[in-house]
């Protein structure tokens, strides 16, 4: 039995929407404060609605919105308002996918904290509703918005193995497009980049190091559309979660090998702030210590079904 991994024409189709959503108003630097209206933006498009019982459409197509926004490095907390979509109903769901932003994480430390209007802190397997009562705002090297928040736990929420699945499989989809970006651009570089009177990508220990991140980018790539797949068939599967798990740690260890990559493809360059591929390293590390990461949990599951 094969699987067809290439999107269909409606995926595709959100995908080109999205992807020229980005480029036509997604300013290149990205603004140091985060753009809410671009965000409310990207919610009227109904991205933030996808794999919700109320949309038209399932994994696989936030999969092909989320491939589009990786590459155009959009801010946000993406996965968190896929993993709560899921736990989330009625009007708390009608305001997310509205464009409401919400922190998912483990108090005091809460990424999004200072412009979120949803909590959800986490403790082992169960996910609570929280209400915030003190925000401290806390500058992260990623530049999101973090901050230090006085939490009371108001509501236990039943938390379906989908909210999971659909939170590490939009965040490993991120990570490869994000990834994908940055060592086509090293790539780039190193093709015009001229040292010793050759293109520096004529170079084995360049050229290898490029090619080795970008087969592994492509395979968590490819192991996230796997996920959405079966997310699609039966979102509460173990298999789903398995799957989910391993398309996420697989991503986020190609994207940080690309980052890696790319900083060494651009020497000096490659580490000042204003340099070309800082701004998507930067967002790589980030999304890459993302919450939720139960990682005992999820190598149990892994092992109980024979992964």
């Amino acid at each position: 039995m094969s699987l067809d991994l290439a999107f269909d024409d409606g995926q595709q189709a959100i995908h080109d929407v999205v992807a020229r959503f980005c480029s036509e108003r997604l300013p290149e630097p990205l603004p140091a404060a985060f753009p809410a209206d671009l965000w409310h933006e990207l919610a009227g498009l109904g991205v933030l609605a996808l794999a919700t019982p109320e949309s038209d459409g399932g994994a696989a197509e936030a999969v092909a919105a989320v491939e589009a926004l990786g590459a155009a490095l959009f801010p946000g907390p993406l996965p968190a308002c896929f993993f709560a979509a899921q736990l989330l109903t009625g009007s708390d769901r009608d305001a997310l996918v509205r464009g409401d932003l919400v922190s998912v994480g483990t108090p005091p430390l809460m990424p999004w904290a200072t412009l979120a209007g949803t909590f959800l802190a986490l403790d082992g397997e169960r996910v609570w509703r929280g209400a915030a009562s003190r925000i401290e705002g806390v500058e992260t090297l990623g530049g999101e918005p973090w901050g230090r928040v006085a939490l009371t736990r108001e509501e236990a929420l039943v938390v379906r193995p989908a909210a999971r699945s659909i939170h590490d499989l939009v965040l490993a989809a991120y990570l490869a497009a994000a990834g994908r970006r940055l060592i086509r651009e090293a790539a780039e570089y190193a093709r015009t980049r001229v040292q010793f009177g050759r293109a520096i990508g004529e170079f084995q220990a360049v050229a290898h190091p490029l090619a080795d991140a970008s087969i592994r980018l492509d395979a968590a790539g490819a192991l996230a559309r796997c996920a959405a797949d079966a997310f699609d068939r039966d979102p509460d599967a173990p298999a789903t979660a398995a799957v989910s798990g391993a398309a996420r740690l697989s991503a986020r260890g190609a994207a940080l090998l690309a980052a890696h990559t790319g900083h060494q493809v651009f020497g000096a360059q490659g580490i000042t702030l204003e340099g070309p591929v800082f701004r998507i390293s930067r967002r790589i590390r980030q999304l890459a210590s993302q919450p939720p990461d139960d990682l005992a949990a999820r190598d149990a599951l892994l092992a109980s079904i024979g992964i």
